[in-house]
């Protein structure tokens, strides 16, 4: 963890007066390198200080997201994945609310573009879906900003708590009903 943070640092510091740009940039690049959000974040926060960090993280996670909703359309094959991996994490019939995906995406091993597809489900308009991804990637970019020089310091009985809190907060923020067509129920019923 601590050679990507240094490649972010030498990556970003590098280009000076242009160091935001750079950075929101990366968060562009970073899902081609194969990085964790959170690294992307945690560096924002230690590079521009709390308050910038987090603004220019959400800059940088929005426009991650609204090219994503973009392109995806345009990958079959890849939609028909992220449907598979949805229906295999959370079940068919269950569609997640923002504030679901919202916590979700405080969990470092949850995908990013997962809980972009889920969200793309439940928000169909891309008005409605940038919206809800501006509200859902605020939690993200402020939790690691702020607390990321803390969360490796963080013991495993702690980091346990927080995911199993986290859990709870999915459990209560689910949506209530599921609802289920009426050829759906009845074929599902017949193939058993």
């Amino acid at each position: 963890m601590d050679e990507q943070l240094t490649m972010v640092f030498i990556l970003v510091e590098s280009v000076g007066i242009l160091a935001p740009l750079a950075f929101i940039l990366f968060h562009l690049l970073r899902q081609f390198l194969f990085l964790p959000v959170a690294i992307v974040c945690i560096a924002g926060g230690i590079l521009f200080g709390t308050v910038l960090g987090t603004v220019y993280s959400i800059i940088g996670l929005m426009l991650v997201s609204v090219i994503f909703y973009l392109v995806v359309n345009r990958m079959p094959k890849t939609l028909e994945k992220l449907y598979r991996i949805k229906v295999k994490w959370f079940g068919e019939y269950r569609n997640l609310t923002v504030g679901q995906i919202a916590i979700l995406r405080l969990i470092p091993f949850i995908h990013f573009h997962l809980m972009n597809f889920c969200l793309m489900q439940r928000k169909k308009s891309f008005k409605e879906y940038v919206w809800g991804s501006f509200y859902s990637n605020i939690p993200l970019a402020f939790f690691y900003t702020i607390f990321g020089q803390f969360i490796s310091r963080f013991t495993p009985t702690m980091i346990l708590v927080i995911l199993f809190a986290l859990t709870v907060f999915v459990y209560l923020l689910r949506e209530k009903i599921a609802v289920i067509q009426w050829g759906e129920f009845f074929k599902k019923a017949r193939a058993s």
